[in-house]
């Protein structure tokens, strides 16, 4: 399992065209069958499982910390956490967003931590699986705080619901839409 394949990289070119919400709805029941055969010691069903979600995860990483580096740093070390986690994981409850979990928190901790100790300018290069679309928003968005940033990520750019949020985060749904609402409210006032 190479960490610094490009995400979908040797995936059908059907597996390619879905992202996000869409790979993990279509996946569902293949990633039942993967944990279940992960949890049972099989590297390959593991691998599958790293494979499918390996874009996503270092997606959810960047657009919440705005480094490519740590990005991928911390997309392996939420796959890292998962494996060590895998036996207590709920089979009955899909793969993805547990891993989203995982990835975003150790983000918004990453995020907390450099904000405490500067060292620096962050690196601003491109995710590679998003073409650039708009310059400004991605530079105002990467000034919110991890907090904000991180519920408009999941929320805008990785389709979660509120609810979904709320669950992923272990937040209450109310605090989930004050971010979502904060956060939008910078972003409008900064891009005026």
């Amino acid at each position: 399992m190479e960490a610094h394949e490009a995400p979908g990289q040797g995936l059908g070119s059907a597996q390619k065209r879905l992202s996000g919400k869409a790979l993990q709805r279509r996946g569902k029941r293949s990633d039942a069958a993967l944990v279940r055969r992960a949890q049972a010691g099989s590297a390959s069903d593991f691998e599958a499982l790293f494979r499918a979600h390996w874009g996503p995860a270092y997606r959810a990483a960047y657009l919440v910390v705005r480094d490519a580096a740590a990005a991928e740093d911390i997309a392996q070390e939420a796959f890292l956490a998962a494996v060590r986690a895998l036996d207590r994981f709920d089979r009955r409850r899909p793969f993805g967003p547990w891993l989203h979990r995982i990835v975003v928190n150790r983000a918004i901790d990453w995020a907390r931590a450099r904000s405490l100790r500067p060292e620096g300018e962050a690196v601003d290069a491109a995710a590679p699986e998003r073409p650039e679309r708009d310059d400004e928003l991605l530079r105002e968005l990467g000034r919110l705080s991890p907090e904000h940033r991180a519920v408009i990520v999941l929320r805008y750019l990785l389709d979660y619901t509120p609810g979904e949020i709320a669950e992923l985060l272990e937040l209450p749904r109310g605090t989930v839409n004050s971010r979502l609402r904060r956060g939008l409210d910078a972003l409008e006032e900064r891009l005026q």
